[in-house]
Parts: structure tokens; C-alpha cells; sequence
């Protein structure tokens, strides 16, 4: 059983609906009831009626003691799980001098709280089982920053941290961790985080292209099961590469195309 926490839409649905094809059985958790509610109906159809299981948990993951609740009364009902998929988060890019300090705050809020709640309050049942995966998602800004995303970078630097540390705790207990780091994804959070792009911003993610839901997810998952710690799709694995050998060129490339991008129509 995978607990996919954001699973009602975006990567966090189709990682959840990569698990069913795989034959698994997923608990998803999300806060707004109905498009959670739609997200159970349509992978209950794919799933095997007798073998799988699809239950839907609604649930505020940056509230520990709603999430807390839930996830005993699951656990009683179902058992531990063995997987925790973190995919909640947002993006709401913006110039910095135009960012509030609320902006900052609900940023590590949404981003890194919502990620780490899940593990807290799932971990204790993971050390008594001596078993777990726990896979987080952070981003391409989780390795590097750009402009426009002053609230959104450091929330995701943060995810990688977590899992650092973790990854090097938890060995020993048999509980292995992973960490996504998706380029831009096709998703509704993508859609909306495109309207208040700043348009220097707009025009970069433009050309540097976008992957799908779905082979995010079947990357993320079969990342999980190998037990590798660092799952890069796509372009992402050329840049973190990039950044770990030539962090100087790979910053000179985007200030390049930043600057390319302001006189193509960004802020004077």
C-alpha cells in the first residue's frame, strides 16, 4: 500500500495511477474533497476489484493533527503502508520586490510542511514495521534557482536537504528515501502557476520545453522501487549534472538567457 499524499491531481495523480498499473494499491490523500473524490472513482476502474485497493483519505497534509487522525484511523482499518509519495506543493512565481513576507511563509508552508508532516507522523509506524519508502518531490529549483522564484526555490532547497538527512538516518532502519526533482510538468498547478508568470520567466520555461504527468510518474515510481535517492527526469538530469560539475558555466547560461529574455519584453 502507497499513501500518494496530493494525489487528486498533477504528478501526485498520475504517480498514484502509475502504482495501480503496476498492480499496487494506493491510499490518496488530498484537502478539497470532490476532485478526490473523482481522482478514487476513476483509478477504482482501473484497479483490480479483488487484489487492489483505492482509498481516498481528504486531508489538510499541513495540518499534523488532522493528517494525524487520518492516518490512524487508516492504519487501524488497513495496516501500515509501505510507501509515502510526498507530492503536494505549488509554485507562484513572482519578482521579488513584489513578494510578501505571507508569500514566503506559505511557500515553505505548502512546499516543505506538507512534505514533512506526512513523514512525521508516518515515520514512528515505519520504524516499528523495520520497513519504508518515503519519496519526496522537489524540482529542478531544488538544485539551482531563477529568477522569479524567490519564494518557490528555497522551499525546494529545502525538500533536498530533508531527504539528505534523511537518507543517511534511516539507512540502517531499512527505510529508504528518494527525491524527485521534475522539470516542468503538464499538470493544472503548471497551468495556473503560467498565468502570473513574470514574462521573462514565461519565455525561459518556453524553451526549455515540458514533460507529462505520466512519465514523470513511471520515472518517480520506478525511482522509488530501485531505491535510487536522487530520480531526475528528463532535461533535469542533464542540468543537476551541469550544476554539480560546472555550477559557474550553468549560471552564466541562465543569466545569458535571463537577460535575453528581459530585452524580448521582460521588465524594463
Amino acid at each position: 500500500m502507497a499513501v500518494v499524499c496530493g494525489a487528486s491531481k498533477g504528478i501526485g495523480r498520475a504517480t498514484a495511477e502509475e502504482i495501480i498499473r503496476l498492480g499496487g494499491s494506493v491510499c490518496l490523500v488530498a484537502r478539497t474533497v470532490g476532485p478526490l473524490q473523482q481522482a478514487a472513482s476513476e483509478l477504482a476502474e482501473l484497479a483490480d476489484q479483488e487484489a487492489q485497493k483505492v482509498i481516498a483519505v481528504a486531508a489538510d497534509c499541513t495540518d499534523r493533527q488532522q493528517f494525524q487522525e487520518q492516518m490512524s484511523d487508516f492504519i487501524e482499518t488497513h495496516g501500515v503502508p509501505q510507501w509515502l509519495l510526498n507530492c503536494a506543493g505549488f509554485a507562484r512565481p513572482h519578482y521579488m520586490d513584489e513578494l510578501s513576507e505571507n508569500d514566503f511563509r506559505g511557500s515553505m508552508e505548502g512546499n516543505y510542511f506538507a512534505q514533512l508532516i506526512p513523514i512525521l507522523v508516518l515515520l514512528p509506524h515505519f520504524l516499528s514495521a523495520g520497513y519504508g519508502r518515503i519519496g519526496n518531490v522537489s524540482s529542478m529549483m531544488g538544485y539551482f534557482g531563477i529568477a522569479g522564484y524567490a519564494a518557490y526555490a528555497p522551499s525546494k532547497f529545502a525538500i533536498v536537504g530533508l531527504s539528505e538527512v534523511l537518507h543517511n538516518e534511516l539507512s540502517p532502519n531499512n527505510i529508504r528515501v528518494s527525491v524527485l526533482y521534475p522539470p516542468d510538468t503538464d499538470t493544472p498547478g503548471f497551468a495556473e502557476e503560467n498565468l502570473r508568470k513574470p514574462p521573462e520567466c514565461a519565455a525561459m520555461s518556453k524553451a526549455a520545453g515540458c514533460l507529462s504527468a505520466e512519465r514523470v510518474a513511471r520515472e518517480f515510481v520506478a525511482g522509488v522501487r530501485a531505491r535510487r535517492f536522487a530520480i531526475l527526469p528528463g532535461r533535469s538530469r542533464l542540468v543537476w549534472h551541469l550544476h554539480r560539475l560546472f555550477p559557474g558555466t550553468l549560471r552564466w547560461l541562465l543569466r545569458r538567457q535571463y537577460l535575453r529574455a528581459r530585452r524580448s519584453g521582460g521588465r524594463g
